[in-house]
């Protein structure tokens, strides 16, 4: 009896004791508590104004319409000997060109996105059927922060495309010896870019927003194209260069994601 006594007080003895070592480990001096609650406020905060990593995504089709500026076209099509001077002289090396593209982008940390883009473009020349058409294609980045339903956004693009240019004279096909003949030329030539870029969405609810941009296409390529010669800037001569801008619809998580 005296033994199984002794074994209760025993095992009531070693709870005590580490109910009493639990009380200390959790006790903290003031200076304790107000240092962890400020690393608590300090996390909360952090999460607060970062929020999830991966925010949404979204995408769209928008149309585009702008007033492009090229080299002079007597430059470009006499000297790779395209077209006589009488010919390309009525060309205009500026008009307004319009296209449509698409978009698809993702949403990091409330305040990136990073996207890939397409889009194609025309420039009449003339009422002949002259014409240049671009087709581009790249990946962009932009940072945009929140002004209520309206998100301003700051950017820039990189990529490459293809510029086609159909020359087509007023007379485009004269007869010589009973025989048709039809003076038109066409040439393809690629490029890379950077295409600078800002703008802004307004929020339509949560899925839905229209989009607005306007940018400027700054194509680059090599100098040694057999298409160039010395007096001919290589940028104007395979992409017309000038503002454009864009305007569409944009489908997904629109909102500001939830905290």
């Amino acid at each position: 009896m005296k033994k199984s006594f002794l074994i209760i007080a025993l095992a009531f003895l070693s709870l005590g004791l580490m109910a009493q070592e639990q009380e200390t480990d959790d006790y903290q001096t003031p200076q304790q508590e107000q240092t962890s609650k400020k690393q608590s406020d300090k996390k909360k905060k952090d999460k607060k104004n970062h929020g999830p990593v991966f925010s949404g995504v979204s995408g769209g089709v928008t149309l585009h319409a702008g007033y492009l500026f090229s080299d002079s076209p007597n430059k470009i099509f006499s000297s790779s000997g395209l077209g006589s001077l009488e010919d390309v002289k009525k060309l205009p090396k500026d008009g307004v060109g319009i296209g449509i593209g698409a978009t698809f982008r993702i949403h990091l940390i409330d305040c990136i996105h990073l996207g890939a883009e397409g889009h194609l473009s025309t420039m009449p020349l003339m009422k002949s059927g002259s014409s240049v058409r671009t087709g581009w294609a790249g990946a962009y980045c932009d940072y945009y922060f929140h002004l209520g339903p309206v998100r301003p956004m700051l950017g820039l693009g990189v990529g490459g495309g293809q510029m086609k240019r159909l020359f087509v004279p007023q007379e485009a096909s004269y007869v010589k010896d009973n025989s048709t003949y039809y003076n038109a030329s066409y040439t393809k030539t690629p490029f890379f870019y950077l295409d600078p870029y800002i703008g802004m969405e307004i929020g339509l609810g949560n899925i839905l927003a229209i989009f607005i941009k306007i940018d400027y296409m700054l194509p680059f390529g090599y100098t040694g194209s057999t298409l160039t010669s010395s007096d001919i800037k290589w940028d104007n001569f395979v992409s017309p260069s000038g503002p454009r801008l864009h305007v569409g619809l944009l489908l997904g998580s629109m909102g500001k994601s939830k905290k």
